[in-house]
C-alpha cells in the first residue's frame, strides 16, 4: 500500500487506521526489535554502540545526535505522521522521537551494515537506498535543506512554525518529490523519516518508542511474552493480559 495514499487529503481517523493495518504486514521482527530497517542494531557487535540510553520513568529525553533546531523538527514532523485521537496516542506521546534520536547514534544512523561504497548511480527503489550518505547524514542534510524551502514559501517560517494544513503540504511534497531539496533527495529523506516513525511507534518499548507499550495495547498485540500454553485450550476467549516488552511487563 503506498505511503503517498496515507497522507493526501485524508483525516487523522483514515491515517491512523492506515498505519493499524500496516502493523499486520510488518515483519514479527520488527515489533520485537528495532524494526526493518533498524533491526540489525541490536545484531551487529562491530556497529557504533548507541551513546543514548532510555530516559529514566517520568524524565524528559535529551537528544544525543539532533540539536535543538533538528529536535523541534523531528517532534513537528512526527506529530504529523502518526497523531493523537481518542483511539490511542501520537507519535509524541509514544516517544517516536526519542526513538530515531537513539537509531542515529547506532548501526543504523552509521548504516553500519549496510555496503557504502560505490558507484553511486541512479537506480529503481526496489534496490533499496543507493546513495553515498548514511542516514543520520540524510537527516541532518534533510532537515536543514527542508528547512530552508519552508523559509522561502512561508514568509521566512521554519517548518515547526508552520501551520498543520502547511506542514501536511510540505510533508506529502517530499513524499511525491515534488519538493526539491539542495543536498539530499526529497523521497530519501521522507522514506527515512516514514519508516523510523511507524519503527518507532511499533517497536519494543526497550528502543525508546511504544512507550508503555501503548501502541501494543491499540491494536491487541501482546508483545514478547515467553508462552500461551494456558491460552491453548480457550478458544474464542479475549486475551486481556498486558503486552509484555522483551524489558518486562509494560503495564
Amino acid at each position: 500500500m503506498a505511503a503517498h495514499n496515507a497522507m493526501k487529503d485524508e483525516s487523522f481517523a483514515d491515517r491512523r487506521s492506515f498505519l493499524r493495518r500496516s502493523i499486520a504486514i510488518v515483519p514479527a521482527a520488527t515489533a520485537f526489535g528495532a524494526g526493518g530497517l533498524t533491526g540489525a542494531t541490536l545484531a551487529q557487535t562491530t556497529a557504533p554502540a548507541p551513546a543514548s540510553t532510555a530516559a529514566p520513568p517520568g524524565a524528559p529525553y535529551t537528544p544525543v545526535y539532533f540539536n535543538a533546531t533538528e529536535w523541534t523538527f523531528v517532534q513537528a514532523a512526527v506529530a504529523r505522521l502518526i497523531p493523537s485521537d481518542d483511539a490511542g496516542p501520537g507519535a509524541i506521546e509514544a516517544g517516536v522521537p526519542e526513538f530515531i534520536d537513539r537509531q542515529m547514534e547506532g548501526a543504523f544512523g552509521h548504516a553500519a551494515t549496510w555496503y557504502m561504497q560505490g558507484p553511486f548511480i541512479e537506480v529503481s527503489p526496489l534496490f533499496g537506498y543507493q546513495k553515498k550518505m548514511p542516514p543520520r547524514e540524510v537527516y541532518r542534510a534533510g532537515i536543514a535543506a527542508t528547512d530552508a524551502y519552508c523559509r522561502k514559501q512561508y514568509a521566512d517560517k521554519g517548518f515547526a512554525q508552520l501551520t498543520a494544513a502547511q506542514q501536511d503540504e510540505v510533508l506529502t511534497g517530499l513524499e511525491a518529490g515534488t519538493v526539491t531539496l539542495d543536498g539530499v533527495g526529497a523521497k530519501d529523506f521522507f522514506g527515512f523519516l516514514l519508516q523510523n516513525t511507524k519503527e518507532g511507534y511499533f517497536s519494543d518499548p526497550i528502543h525508546g518508542g511504544n512507550k508503555n507499550a501503548a501502541a501494543w495495547k491499540m491494536i491487541g498485540f501482546p508483545g514478547a511474552r515467553a508462552d500461551y500454553a494456558d491460552w491453548v485450550d480457550r478458544p474464542g476467549v479475549k486475551y486481556n493480559l498486558p503486552p509484555v516488552s522483551i524489558s518486562g511487563p509494560q503495564g
